[in-house]
């Protein structure tokens, strides 16, 4: 995978990161992100199980959508250059939802030649509904080195 080369020089508060879309959600993904996981939650699985739960339906594990969001940070920034990401997961990503992963530069600093970014990060539905919502910060490289 080739990642942006994005410099501290070039952002600026209120920059957008490119968009990241995936999706429709399929049976599928969660039953791979499930094996990677390790969370076999059958909520997750089955549906009758999810229906006598209270739900319409099977959906997507929080984490799932959670590495969604981190992706585009990384997509934008590298995975190197994340410091923090935190998230609240706002709604359920239902299946056949397409997820569109955000992002936005709230603020700048620098001290010591470690240049810090500090993000708004979300995903939502193709509702617009916002599925996830938090915060990341990275540190990008200067363009002087």
């Amino acid at each position: 995978m080739k990642y942006s080369r994005t410099y501290a020089e070039d952002v600026k508060v209120g920059d957008e990161l490119p968009p990241l879309v995936k999706g429709p959600i399929q049976q599928i993904q969660l039953t791979r992100y499930a094996g990677a996981s390790g969370d076999f939650n059958p909520i997750h699985q089955d549906h009758e199980f999810a229906k006598a739960a209270g739900m319409d339906d099977v959906f997507a594990h929080g984490m799932l959508s959670m590495g969604f969001v981190a992706q585009c940070v990384t997509d934008w920034a590298g995975p190197a250059a994340v410091r923090k990401l935190g998230v609240r997961f706002a709604a359920i990503v239902r299946l056949k939802d397409t997820v569109t992963c955000r992002g936005r530069v709230l603020g700048k600093s620098s001290k010591d030649d470690v240049h810090l970014v500090e993000l708004e990060i979300w995903a939502e539905n193709q509702r617009g509904e916002k599925v996830v919502t938090g915060k990341a910060t990275v540190a990008l490289p200067s363009r002087d080195g």
